[in-house]
């Protein structure tokens, strides 16, 4: 007796096919029908849960008894999920994408502060060299905080979108 050997789908691509099919409306039951080959029922929960976040709405006013809750996908918000997934995004079940931006303005934001704090010690040590009366050194220390401070510009200008 033959078996049909399935391929189960991970969690970003079992989300996008979700969101695929919400760009023109599904029932949630339709959706348990058509995955139910390539993921269990558990999965398909986590990746409508996922899909939420990337614009899987429901419409309450079109709730069905027997096929439960009606989903829409709003198209801007799908088009930045395919953009995560073509970016390598890797996402799981109880991935929050908002903490995961959240973190990483964090990180830009520091990233900023150490630079350009970084800069500044380096050009009041150049100025203390400078008072101790050893200007070349308080060259180096200089062209140092230059140097840092160009680096500290280019990032506040590439991330300035992101803030």
């Amino acid at each position: 007796m033959p078996t049909a050997i399935t391929t189960r789908l991970s969690m970003n691509e079992l989300t996008g096919c979700i969101l695929d099919m919400a760009q023109t409306g599904v029932y949630r039951e339709s959706l348990f029908e058509a995955f139910k080959p390539v993921a269990t029922k558990k999965q398909i929960k986590a990746a409508i849960a996922l899909a939420k976040q990337f614009g899987l709405q429901t419409d309450p006013t079109l709730r069905d008894t027997e096929l439960g809750t009606y989903y829409q996908a709003d198209i801007q918000k799908v088009t930045a999920f395919q953009t995560a997934i073509q970016n390598s995004v890797q996402l799981s079940a109880g991935d929050d994408m908002a903490e995961k931006m959240l973190a990483a303005t964090r990180i830009v934001k520091l990233m900023l502060v150490v630079s350009g704090g970084s800069a500044i010690a380096l050009l009041l040590l150049g100025t203390s060299y400078l008072l101790a009366g050893k200007s070349e050194a308080a060259a180096i220390w200089w062209t140092s905080a230059l140097c840092t401070g160009g680096i500290w510009l280019w990032q506040k200008t590439v991330a300035k979108p992101m803030l």
